[in-house]
C-alpha cells in the first residue's frame, strides 16, 4: 500500500510538470523563429551538463557539492520510486537503492539550507527561494525514513508510515510542480535550453568560444532589433526562463558594482515577467537594479520592453564585458539581449543617450568615431616614416593601428610597438588614410547599418592586398576583424600584439637587455581574455622581461571589466561610482607599483583613476624597454 501511493504521488506530480512544461512551451514558442538543430541539441546534452555546466559550478567548490548530491539524489529517486508501481520491483534491493540516492540528497539539501539559512549571500533571491530548503528537507527526509522501513521489512504504523509520504509528497509538489515559478526550475528549463542553445559552438562539443555578434538583416520587412519580448528568438525566451537566480552574474557585474542603475540578473527576470500578461515585478525577491525602486516595472509579451518594463539607463549601462555571461552557470547570453534592445532603440527609434548619438553621426560623416580626418591617421609617426601597404603591395604583417592613433596615450603605446616591431627585422606596413574605424562602437551601441557599411568596406580595401597575417594592439579590433568580419569574406590570421611580441622574444628577434624587476599586475582585457581566450600570452610576455607579476583577485577570464567597452563611456549613464575606479582598487589591493594593459581603452579608462594609484603602462612600453641596447 505505502510502495503503491508513493509512487502514485510521484509520477502523478512528474506527469502535472510535464503538462505545465507543454503550456510553457507554448510561450517560449510565441517568440521568433530560429533555426535550431534540436537532434544535435539532445545528443549534446549529456556532456553539455555534466561538463560544461559543471565547469560553471565547480568555481565555487561548496555549491558544487550540494549541486551534485541533491540533484543527483533527487533525480535518481525520481527514476527510482515509479518502478514500484511494479509489484515485482517492491524488493528490498531497489528500497535500499532508493535509500541511498535519498540520503545523498538529504546531505546536500542540508549543505543547501546552511547557505540560505545561515550563509545568507546577498546575491541570492529570496521569497519564494527561501522554501527550497524546507522543500528539499521534506522530500529528502520523509521518503528516507520510509525507504529504510521498507528495506527492513516495514516496521512502522501504517498511519505514520503514510504521514511521511503526504508530507514528503508536498515536498515533491513543490520541487516538480513549483519549477514553473522558482526552486529547481533550471532542472527543466536548464535542459531545454542547453538543447536548443543559441550558441551551440560555445560548448566543448562545439568550437568551444562563440562570442561574435550575428549579422543582422538589414533587408528584412519587419522591425530591426527586438521592441517587445515576443521580438526574441525562440529560444532565446527559453534561454531567459532557464535564470534560476543564483545571482553570480550579479556579483560579476562590473556596472552593478559601480552602483550603475544595471543588474544583469534582475534584467533577465525583466524580460521573463515581461513574457506574462499585466505582469509586473512587485513579486520579485532579488536586489533590483541600482537606484531602481521595485514594483514600477510592468509589461506583457507585446508590450516594449524599453520604457514600462527596463529603464532605458539600464540597457545603455551595460559595458558588453561578458562577466555577466562567463559566470552564468545556465549558460544564458545576457549582452545578445541587450544589443537586441540597443539595435531597436538605435536604428528604429534613433533614441541612443548621451555623446553616442554624436559619436554615432560622427562615424557615419568621417568613418571614425572622434570626426577626425583619415588623412591625419599617422600625424604621430611623421618622424618613423612607416611604410604605407598602398605604396608596396604586399607585406608579411599588416598593423591595423586603430582609432587610438588619434590619441595622445594611444600613440605613445603604438610608437613603442613599431619600434619593436623594427627592432625585431619585421617586414610590416599599415593601411594609413585607408584604414577605417573597424566598427566595434557602432555594433555595440546597435548601430548595425554603420558596422556593416563599414565591414564591407575595410574588407573590400583588406582584399585588394597581400599579407599573411593582421597584428593589432587593440583587442576590440582583434575580436571585429577575427571574428564579426568573417560573414563579410575577411578570413586572414589576427593576431593580438602581445601574442606576436611574446613569439618574438622566443625566437630571439628581441632580447631581454634590461630585465624589470618591478611588482607588475596586470588587467585583462574584457575582448582579449573572455572573449577571446587569450590570457596565457600577455601574462607569459611579462614573466619574459622579468617583472615580478602579482594578480589581482579577478583576472584571468574572470577579470573586472575596466568600463571602455560597449560605449559605455559615450552612454553618461551615472552611477555611485566609476567602473574604473571600483576595478583600480582592485589593482591597489595587490601592492603591485605598476598596472600593465594591453588595449588602449584601458589605458584610457585607468589612467583616469585619479588619487594614489599605481602607475599605468602598456606592456608594449614595458616590453620596449626591457630590450633597449645597454648603454
Amino acid at each position: 500500500m505505502i510502495a503503491s501511493t508513493l509512487s502514485a504521488i510521484v509520477i502523478i506530480t512528474l506527469a502535472s510538470g510535464l503538462a505545465l512544461a507543454l503550456v510553457q512551451a507554448r510561450r517560449w514558442r510565441a517568440g521568433r523563429a530560429a533555426d535550431v538543430d534540436l537532434i544535435a541539441g539532445l545528443k549534446a546534452l549529456p556532456r553539455r551538463y555534466l561538463v560544461d555546466v559543471h565547469d560553471v559550478v565547480e568555481r565555487k567548490p561548496f555549491n558544487s557539492r550540494f549541486h551534485a548530491l541533491t540533484a543527483g539524489g533527487f533525480l535518481a529517486s525520481l527514476a527510482l520510486i515509479p518502478l514500484l508501481a511494479i509489484p515485482a520491483l517492491r524488493h528490498w534491493t531497489v528500497w535500499g537503492l532508493l535509500s541511498l540516492a535519498l540520503a545523498a540528497m538529504l546531505a546536500g539539501s542540508l549543505m543547501v539550507g546552511w547557505r540560505r539559512r545561515v550563509e545568507k549571500p546577498a546575491e541570492l533571491s529570496k521569497g519564494r527561494f527561501s522554501r527550497l530548503p524546507f522543500a528539499l528537507l521534506a522530500y529528502a527526509t520523509a521518503f528516507l525514513v520510509v525507504a529504510l522501513d521498507q528495506t527492513a521489512g516495514g516496521v512502522l504504523p501504517w498511519p505514520l508510515s503514510l504521514a511521511l509520504v503526504l508530507v514528503g509528497a508536498w515536498g515533491c509538489a513543490e520541487l516538480v510542480l513549483g519549477v514553473w515559478k522558482g526552486p529547481l526550475k533550471h532542472a527543466v528549463h536548464g535542459a531545454l535550453h542547453l538543447i536548443a542553445h543559441p550558441r551551440p559552438e560555445r560548448f566543448h562539443d562545439g568550437l568551444g568560444r562563440d562570442t561574435a555578434l550575428r549579422v543582422l538583416n538589414l533587408e528584412t520587412n519587419g522591425k530591426l532589433g527586438a521592441e517587445r519580448p515576443l521580438d526574441f528568438d525562440w529560444n532565446r525566451l527559453l534561454g531567459f526562463d532557464a535564470c534560476v537566480q543564483c545571482g553570480r552574474c550579479e556579483t560579476a557585474c562590473p556596472a552593478y558594482a559601480a552602483g550603475l542603475p544595471l543588474n544583469p540578473k534582475k534584467l533577465i527576470q525583466d524580460l521573463v515577467t515581461g513574457l506574462e500578461d499585466g505582469a509586473d515585478d512587485s513579486s520579485y525577491a532579488g536586489n533590483n537594479h541600482p537606484g531602481r525602486p521595485l514594483g514600477l516595472a510592468h509589461g506583457s509579451p507585446g508590450q516594449p520592453v524599453i520604457g514600462p518594463m527596463i529603464h532605458p539607463d539600464t540597457l545603455w549601462a551595460c559595458t558588453t564585458c561578458r562577466a555577466c555571461v562567463q559566470e552564468c552557470p545556465m549558460m544564458i547570453e545576457h549582452v545578445d539581449a541587450v544589443i537586441d534592445l540597443r539595435r531597436f532603440q538605435t536604428l528604429e527609434l534613433g533614441a541612443t543617450p548621451g555623446k553616442a548619438a554624436g559619436v554615432l553621426e560622427e562615424l557615419k560623416a568621417t568613418d571614425n568615431p572622434g570626426g577626425q580626418p583619415l588623412s591625419r591617421r599617422l600625424d604621430w609617426a611623421v618622424d618613423l616614416s612607416l611604410p604605407i601597404l598602398a605604396d608596396q603591395g604586399r607585406c608579411d604583417v599588416l598593423l591595423w593601428l586603430g582609432d587610438g592613433a588619434f590619441d595622445l596615450r594611444t600613440q605613445r603605446s603604438l610608437r613603442a610597438l613599431v619600434l619593436l616591431l623594427r627592432r625585431a627585422g619585421i617586414d610590416f606596413a599599415v593601411l594609413g588614410p585607408e584604414e577605417l574605424d573597424c566598427g566595434d562602437v557602432a555594433r555595440r551601441l546597435g548601430d548595425e547599418a554603420t558596422f556593416q557599411d563599414l565591414a564591407r568596406r575595410n574588407v573590400s580595401t583588406l582584399r585588394r592586398y597581400a599579407f599573411s597575417r593582421i597584428v593589432t594592439a587593440d583587442p576590440h579590433a582583434l575580436h571585429t576583424l577575427r571574428h564579426e568580419y568573417k560573414p563579410f569574406g575577411l578570413d586572414v590570421p589576427v593576431i593580438h600584439h602581445t601574442a606576436f611580441l611574446l613569439d618574438l622574444l622566443q625566437a630571439g628577434k628581441l632580447t631581454v637587455t634590461a630585465a624589470n624587476g618591478t611588482s607588475v599586475t596586470y588587467h585583462d582585457p574584457c575582448y582579449l581574455g573572455r572573449y577571446n581566450g587569450e590570457i596565457d600570452a600577455p601574462r607569459a610576455l611579462l614573466d619574459a622581461i622579468g617583472v615580478e607579476r602579482v594578480e589581482m583577485e579577478r583576472s584571468g577570464l574572470r577579470s573586472s571589466c575596466c568600463g571602455g567597452g560597449g560605449g559605455a563611456p559615450l552612454t553618461d549613464v551615472a552611477g555611485k561610482r566609476r567602473i574604473p575606479d571600483v576595478r583600480m582598487d582592485h589593482a591597489r589591493a595587490t601592492g603591485a607599483a605598476t598596472v600593465a594593459v594591453a588595449c588602449p581603452n584601458c589605458a584610457l579608462m585607468l589612467e583616469g583613476v585619479v588619487g594614489s594609484r599605481p602607475q599605468v603602462a602598456e606592456i608594449a612600453e614595458l616590453v620596449l624597454a626591457a630590450t633597449e641596447s645597454p648603454k
